[in-house]
Formats: structure tokens, sequence, C-alpha cells
């Protein structure tokens, strides 16, 4: 089991003292928060990828190569590569090379962005999102498999005799998550490929994740890759806390309430109560965290958001210390209990190494890229 955090690196004022972080101070903190996730003894530190204000994360594997060069362990992922707006040959270049600057600590996120300015911006249409992702990743896909490719679609101009550089470390390319919050065909897309999906619950009541994510463990099974139980599925989860939770939610509601994502929606209590969202003590925070296997089944990747909203980095980094020495350790211990062994571990670029090789010891023609 996996635990980490994503940021989405949004600029957001302080509601407690009227101040709002420069652009360059919030791209420092997201650096500063991914060392401390390493430091505290998290396993994944993601970033988001948007393009418009009032967010800064417009090239995550600048950040995540820089952020790479600073650490020894940390897996490092996106928490969104917009398939359908980038460039699916740009994307296989710029993951293999990020792939060899991070020794293997790399996966990607894939997923088609809910801003939609975006999508004219980069040339496209809204209205051709799933279609757009659809075929973006068939391409990448191949790009990342096949040393030659010739192919002709529907939204770039074809490619004949391509080759794109490098090639992934080791001949194996980052494990894909498919990230979705509503659509059945992102979960079908992760099914087909035997690639991970990743349900982040953050907004929306557990029974509408818990449809996808049994949709995809079916699918997944159905096309090959194995049982339901080991189709690998990645959550979210957003925490606040302090060592008791009357601390927490006063220290907590005034971000809450002026929040672009949450505010002027449903109170704090109401919202904690339908969403994954928990504030409160650390000891409330593993309770909840824990309640989350009952409604989706044993999972490989559990992922935080913790610095959004206007909160300060003292406050963040606080956090962190608080997850990492109160309420991972317990979480790890606690999900091991009853995990049934054939339900594989969080995917890592050494593990699959070694499955590819023992896999082609028993059968040359096997892989498991």
């Amino acid at each position: 089991m996996q635990f980490g955090i994503f940021t989405v690196g949004d600029v957001t004022t302080d509601p407690t003292n009227g101040r709002t972080p420069s652009e360059h101070e919030r791209i420092k903190a997201m650096v500063a928060i991914a060392l401390k996730a390493e430091e505290v003894g998290l396993d994944v530190f993601a970033t988001g990828e948007h393009h418009n204000p009032p967010f800064v994360p417009s090239s995550p594997t600048t950040m995540l190569g820089y952020v790479a060069a600073r650490t020894e362990r940390l897996i490092l992922s996106t928490s969104t590569t917009l398939i359908t707006t980038n460039d699916p040959v740009k994307i296989a270049e710029d993951f293999a090379m990020l792939q060899h600057l991070a020794d293997g600590r790399v996966d990607v996120m894939m997923g088609r962005g809910n801003t939609g300015p975006v999508y004219p911006w980069f040339g496209q249409d809204i209205r051709q999102g799933i279609p757009l992702a659809i075929e973006n990743y068939a391409l990448l896909h191949r790009l990342w498999r096949e040393d030659v490719v010739d192919w002709e679609g529907r939204f770039r101009t074809p490619l004949q005799g391509f080759t794109a550089t490098p090639r992934p470390l080791d001949g194996l390319p980052p494990f894909v998550w498919h990230g979705s919050i509503r659509s059945p065909e992102i979960a079908e897309q992760a099914a087909y490929y035997g690639d991970g999906f990743f349900a982040n619950n953050i907004f929306w009541p557990k029974e509408h994740f818990q449809r996808l994510i049994e949709l995809y463990r079916r699918r997944y099974a159905e096309y090959g890759h194995g049982t339901p139980e080991q189709a690998v599925v990645g959550l979210g989860g957003q925490v606040f806390m302090r060592r008791n939770s009357q601390d927490a939610v006063r220290e907590f509601r005034p971000y809450f309430d002026n929040a672009p994502v949450y505010g002027h929606g449903p109170s704090l209590e109401e919202f904690t109560e339908q969403t994954p969202l928990t504030v409160g003590s650390p000891q409330e925070v593993v309770e909840k965290t824990l309640t989350f296997r009952e409604s989706f089944g044993d999972y490989q990747r559990q992922l935080f958001l913790m610095d959004h909203a206007g909160l300060p980095l003292k406050t963040v980094l606080e956090q962190l210390d608080m997850l990492g020495e109160e309420v991972v350790p317990v979480l790890r211990e606690e999900f091991a209990k009853g995990r049934p062994a054939h339900v594989p571990d969080g995917p890592t670029h050494a593990a699959r190494l070694a499955a590819r090789e023992s896999a082609a010891a028993t059968d040359p023609a096997a892989t498991t890229a």
C-alpha cells in the first residue's frame, strides 16, 4: 500500500490575513512540500497540470525533474496529465526522459481535465474530450512499446517510421493511472489496457465512485488481466489535523468557507459527512481512511490533498509531520491486516521490472509492460 500527497497548485488568498502568495512563492512551496513528503516517509508526491490562473503547475515534468534531483526514494507522479490537450509524442518523450533522470521513480496519471477553456488554447474541442482521451492514449501506449511507429488518426498529423526518444528506462514504460471523477469511459479505458484507475473521490458521495471502481474491476477481469481484486486502484482524500478535533475544525473552517473549490456550497459538516474530507485529530483521519477499504475493496494507493485553500506553508508542513508520524504508520499496519496474498502491492519500477524478468524466465514471449 502506497501513501502520498497530491497538489493542485492553487494560488489562493489566505482568508485569515488576506495575503495571497506570489506564483514564485507557491512554486517554491510545492517543492518544499515534496521534499517534506520524503522526509516524513511518504511514498508518493503528485502534481496536477493546469494552464489557467489561479493555478501554477503548467509544466509538471519540469517540477518533478527538479524534485527528482533532490530526493532519493519518493515516487514522482502527476495527479493529472492532460491526455486530451497534450501531444502524445511530447508526453512519451517528456516522461521517458523523467524516468531516466529519476532512475525509474516515475509514473503518470492521465486525465481529461475539467477546465473547458484549456481545449481551444491547445487547438482542441472540449466536445471531443472522450474521443481525444481514447485516441491519444492509444498512440501514447504504442509510442512507449514500439521502437518504430506508423500511425494515423483523427486529431493529429500521421506518423511514419517515428521513434520517440529516449526510449523508456529498461524498456519499461512508466506505470499509468487513468484518473476520473465522473466518466465510466475512462474506467473502461484503464481496464482495457490493464492500467491503474485512480478515483479522485474528493467531492462526490462514495456511491458514485463505488460504481466507477466496480465497473473498472469487472472489466479489468473480463479483459483478461487478472481477477477483479487484482485490479490496481488509487483513491484521493483530503485531511486537516490538529491534536483535537475542535481545534482542527475551528482553524480550518475559514479556509473551507472561502476556498473557490469549497466555499458557498455545503457546510463543512455536510461536506465531511458526504465526502472523504476529514477535519479532526490524527486518530479520526485513521478511522475514516480505514473505511475506504470497506467501500472500495483492497487498493494500492492513497493520496491526500493537504496544501490547498490558501493554507500557509508552515501549516501544511505541520500537517505532513502528523501524517507521516501518526497517521500513515497506523494505516500501513491496519491495511496490511487481512490483505489477501493475491492483491498486488502499489506499482514501482523495480517491482514491475522484476516481474517482467520472472515472467520472461518462465515464458520468453511473456511481458508485463
